[in-house]
């Protein structure tokens, strides 16, 4: 509580100061930015001390139900993670002190050959979560890892590291998933990811929802439920993490292969922007609830100590060098980024959102994305990130387009685009998720120009869950095709991504799922595209009519919106009804 009643006391303080010095909202949120970074401090101050150290119990109760997993990969380490949870949706059970937590590392599953084992100790003040930073490996090797406490042994994961760094790569192969609405459906998509054969696996974002109990509601029906209400505290996002990973395919998918993470906006809230809520709330009721959220992402993520809060929160923006292959450039777009323009939403362009000061990065990250990108000597380049970063417009009049995407920063993306142009480069792939959709795009000098320079190809996920059953087309599919000559493909089922990669090649397959409100769903490879580094563009190679899918739905982009909008007036309604009833 000590750590509470301090927050509290730092952000009453700010409030009073900032009214009495009459500041205005750029200096106010600056200031608040401080408090964030400074909240999410205090909110694991203890996590590397403080508690009393005792003894692992003997457990009436299998403690580690969430499994185990393991990311960050690097040519010579990679994190080992699993959190001690006996109770898993109240609060995870285990008592109020560090418990010691055993770990081995080997090169067979049956743990002949141990190579390395240790002792971490996990914490309540990090919801005994354990992130091992095992290093000194051999490059580009296989390793599988376990967990002992007390009298039981976790369940056996697989990981691998990476090539040395400017090793000649011949091949790489692996999959990126994002959006992963729990009520909306079941992870049969992760059941097949964890059957493939991959070097790695990248999370785009909204790994969690925070919405209560069927308020954020699928087109096809909520199929599981959401425990509780709206998540707001550092419990209410912990038990929000351990229900996801209760599902057994979500936990095969981390127990095959190693991760790398970043978070979009409902690790959060939906569509916040730094330390500025959607709605309905203070900055200073958001600045502690986005410290909650952000400590709760990293106890349940293979994350690294780097990654634990620094001045500002937390840094997930950071670089991964497959040998001489592809440099891959996590991004974090959400933590940085100037409120969206115009009130957010699908909107025509105004100066607010045609200011060329508008940052979607920060000046820190964007000038980091550049260093790196300048000095890459790799055959590809690699944006790893959340939001559609083509230009994707209606044809209205005058056009609209989405203030949450780079389309709402478009002098951000334009000094991304001008900076790779001015590199001469055409090696530049970006991966996306957020739009519960697959796309495939050409990136252009100029969106608005047919014959402008091809300089790269961006590849967006479709969503594990978000959104439902889907269908191959939608009701805007033509019209949006139509409308963005460069966009090549856009499909509306589920599923995940796979790429396959040489020095020459970028071959991407669209991997997905006919339904998701049952059980038991084939996966098929409903397009393939290729991008060569040529200025020619994309080329499609495969494609496939997906059995017992749904052919067209009556679905357009803006049903996505409004089922966001439907969830904030659900809880308004929970609201107003708990505030009638008399105390």
């Amino acid at each position: 509580m000590t750590n509470e009643r301090a927050l509290d006391e730092l952000v009453r303080k700010f409030t009073e100061d900032s009214m009495k010095k009459n500041i205005d909202r750029r200096s106010f949120l600056h200031g608040a930015g401080k408090i964030a970074g400074v909240s999410l401090g205090l909110a694991i101050a203890n996590s590397l001390g403080g508690f009393k150290v005792e003894a692992a119990p003997n457990f009436s109760v299998y403690p580690f139900t969430l499994g185990v997993a393991s990311g960050d990969p690097l040519s010579d380490s990679v994190v080992l993670w699993t959190r001690l949870a006996p109770d898993p949706l109240n609060g995870g059970g285990m008592p109020s002190h560090v418990v010691p937590v055993n770990w081995e590392l080997a090169t067979d599953e049956n743990f002949r050959n141990v190579i390395g084992r240790g002792t971490e100790h996990a914490s309540p003040s990090l919801g005994h979560s354990v992130h091992v930073e095992v290093s000194g490996l051999k490059a580009k090797t296989v390793y599988y890892y376990r967990f002992k406490c007390g009298n039981e042994l976790s369940p056996v994961g697989k990981t691998k590291t990476l090539p040395a760094a400017g090793a000649s790569v011949a091949s790489m192969t692996f999959a990126f998933a994002s959006c992963q609405q729990f009520e909306h459906g079941y992870y049969t998509a992760y059941k097949h990811l964890a059957k493939e054969d991959l070097d790695l696996v990248f999370h785009l974002g909204d790994y969690i929802y925070e919405y209560g109990t069927n308020e954020y509601l699928s087109p096809t029906g909520n199929v599981r439920a959401h425990q509780g209400d709206e998540i707001i505290t550092l419990e209410d996002y912990r038990n929000r993490y351990t229900q996801y990973r209760s599902d057994e395919h979500l936990r095969a998918a981390h127990a095959a292969f190693p991760w790398v993470v970043t978070w979009d906006d409902h690790e959060v809230e939906n569509n916040y922007a730094n330390i500025t809520p959607e709605k309905g709330q203070s900055v200073e009721a958001f600045i502690k609830r986005r410290a909650a959220a952000y400590q709760a992402y990293y106890e349940h993520m293979p994350l690294r100590r780097s990654q634990l809060p620094q001045e500002g929160g937390m840094q997930l923006y950071r670089d991964f060098a497959y040998g001489d292959l592809a440099n891959f450039f996590v991004l974090d777009t959400r933590q940085y980024r100037d409120d969206q323009a115009n009130g957010d939403g699908s909107k025509a362009h105004t100066p607010e959102s045609l200011d060329p000061k508008r940052t979607l990065l920060g000046a820190q990250q964007e000038q980091w994305l550049f260093d790196n990108l300048g000095n890459s000597k790799s055959h590809w380049n690699v944006l790893a990130q959340q939001i559609f970063f083509a230009q994707r417009k209606s044809a209205s009049t005058p056009p609209k387009f989405s203030m949450d995407s780079w389309d709402g920063y478009p002098a951000q993306r334009q000094r991304v685009t001008d900076f790779i142009a001015g590199k001469n480069m055409h090696n530049v792939i970006v991966l996306t998720g957020d739009v519960h959709a697959s796309w495939a795009s050409n990136l252009t000098t100029d969106y608005n120009n047919p014959d402008a320079p091809i300089f790269g190809a961006e590849f967006v996920g479709t969503s594990i869950t978000s959104g439902g059953n889907g269908s191959d087309l939608r009701a805007d599919t033509a019209k949006t095709l139509a409308d963005n000559p460069h966009i090549k493909f856009f499909n509306n089922y589920r599923g995940y991504v796979r790429c396959q990669v040489t020095p020459e090649q970028w071959r991407t397959d669209y991997r997905v799922v006919p339904f998701v409100t049952e059980l038991g769903a084939d996966i098929s490879t409903r397009a393939s595209f290729v991008y060569e580094k040529d200025e020619n563009g994309l080329k499609e190679i495969a494609t496939t009519t997906v059995p017992m899918g749904v052919q067209m739905s009556a679905e357009v982009e803006e049903d996505r919106h409004r089922a966001h909008a439907r969830a904030h007036e659900i809880q308004l309604e929970k609201k107003r009804k708990k505030e009638a009833v008399p105390n």
